[in-house]
């Protein structure tokens, strides 16, 4: 194939079907810059084709995430438990109480470091942060200019999908006075049984002869 029939070829498909066709191969988050420079357009094209694709999106079984100036495609929270099943993949545990709240803190005050969450928790929180870092929940996003330089810590696009969040905006609104509270999204509610009316027995018919 000539370079001409490939671009022919790429101006048959829209802007957004060719973001979408790129964020489907990415094996991790793409920033903004890397897919316009993949598609030779500006930046402000690939912003207006992710609001495209993100409102085209509502009754599909993919969705956009975001995280600053990176993106990328994931499947969306409803679908979580058919996808496990048919990966046979075992349901992680729950997280901790002592996690969430962690957690929470750091979603809200990001990014912030150990022992600013300790200051808010009142406890240690080494091995919670710990915890969380090996989950893939936060991460290390760089180190304080202060003394000792300690680690400030964020969280992660594995966040974002755990909780089921397109992006950090999408976090419950907090009144200036109010801590920090993450609620860990549960199983699908089931809906109660209908109610089965008791069929006649032979017994009752014979008795209502």
């Amino acid at each position: 194939m000539t370079l001409d029939e490939q671009s022919l070829k790429e101006k048959q498909l829209s802007l957004p079907a060719l973001v979408e066709s790129l964020l489907f191969v990415a094996d991790e988050p793409v920033e903004i810059e890397r897919l316009a420079e993949a598609l030779q357009v500006p930046e402000n094209a690939i912003e207006a084709a992710l609001q495209e694709m993100s409102a085209d999106g509502a009754h599909r079984g993919v969705r956009l995430q975001r995280k600053g100036e990176r993106v990328q495609l994931v499947t969306r929270p409803e679908a979580s438990a058919p996808i496990e099943r048919f990966m046979g993949l075992e349901k992680s545990g729950r997280l901790s109480p002592a996690a969430l709240e962690t957690l929470s803190i750091i979603a809200y005050r990001q990014p912030c470091t150990r022992a600013q969450i300790e200051a808010v928790r009142g406890v240690n929180s080494d091995s919670v942060i710990a915890n969380l870092l090996a989950k893939g929940l936060v991460e290390e996003v760089g180190r304080l200019d202060t003394v000792g330089h300690p680690f400030v810590y964020g969280t992660t696009f594995s966040f974002l999908q755990h909780f089921g969040l397109k992006s950090l905006d999408d976090l419950p609104p907090l009144e200036p006075t109010q801590t920090p509270t993450l609620v860990e999204p549960g199983p699908p509610l089931l809906e109660a049984p209908t109610p089965v009316e008791p069929q006649p027995t032979l017994e009752d018919v014979k008795r209502d002869a």
